[in-house]
């Protein structure tokens, strides 16, 4: 009872912030997507990775160790799903990307905050970054069918991520005025990143509900299990195998849909796997917090 008492203080401020930005436009409100992601994506989320691995108390070592695992679990979810996805005759193009990235921002951050604090932060934050890098090269690649990779270059979440590991290797420490003044504007990526994901799924229209719900379950099943298994094989501490599989484990992300619309994919496909795996998650995320507590 401990337990499930837990997991529902740990997923309750996340699914009720999802829900707060789904109830703001049922009610007819404005909410600026663009203006809100572009904020997040540019401002908040940077401060928020590079202030998270310049304050970290995780070791050198550990980072090192989690860095290397999550490489190897995106390199062998994509192998797994192209061969999934060739074999089921399905388009490369509109579902290997939406398989392979995980919602790892919107709910992944907030949830090992939540559920392992800062140090659960640390953690996430590094697989949350190498997967961001992943998906502004690799998936950008899949879903326009072309483009070039070194466009990742311009992504400030980059710059964040390459910045704070230099700070965390030298053990350096920005003055105590702008610490302060990162560490508040990165306070607003996990509410704003919430909000904005309960805004996306009130105003996306799931499709193929049939095979939008299989690919989910397929999404949720592999990537929790190879996950699962890289953890272990890598030997990683209690904490940072949590992480691991509770990012990995993350539903399609919103930004799958957002540029299927943008290069000219199937989106509505991608629409369904963003609200059909989401609305899984609220029963899947608790049940691996379960699990891992």
């Amino acid at each position: 009872m401990n337990v499930i008492l837990t997991v529902a203080e740990i997923v309750a401020p996340v699914f009720l912030l999802a829900a707060l930005g789904f109830a703001w436009v049922k009610l007819g409100y404005e909410y600026r997507v663009g203006f809100v992601t572009q904020l997040a994506m540019t401002l908040s989320i940077p401060c928020l990775i590079f202030t998270a691995l310049m304050q970290t108390e995780i070791d050198i070592g550990s980072i090192s160790a989690i860095s290397l695992a999550t490489i190897v679990v995106y390199a062998l979810i994509t192998i797994v799903f192209w061969g999934g996805i060739k074999i089921a005759g399905l388009s490369r193009r509109t579902y290997l990307a939406p398989l392979i990235f995980g919602n790892t921002g919107n709910l992944g951050l907030p949830l090992a905050l939540f559920a392992f604090g800062d140090v659960g932060l640390g953690y996430a934050v590094v697989i949350f970054a190498i997967m961001g890098i992943y998906a502004f090269t690799f998936g950008v690649w899949l879903v326009s069918s072309g483009g070039s990779p070194l466009a990742v270059i311009k992504e400030p979440l980059v710059a964040a991520t390459i910045l704070g590991g230099v700070f965390l290797w030298q053990g350096w420490e920005t003055p105590t005025f702008l610490t302060n003044s990162l560490t508040l504007i990165g306070q607003l990526a996990i509410p704003l990143m919430l909000i904005t994901l309960g805004v996306a799924l009130a105003r996306l229209q799931p499709t193929k509900l049939g095979l939008t719900a299989a690919l989910s379950i397929v999404k949720a099943v592999v990537c929790i299990g190879v996950a699962t298994f890289v953890g272990i094989w890598f030997q990683l501490n209690n904490v940072a195998l949590a992480v691991l599989i509770l990012q990995v484990g993350t539903p399609v992300a919103v930004t799958s849909y957002l540029l299927a619309e943008k290069y000219g994919a199937d989106a509505e496909a991608v629409a369904g796997l963003v609200v059909i795996s989401t609305l899984m998650s609220v029963g899947i995320l608790p049940l691996i917090l379960v699990f891992v507590i």
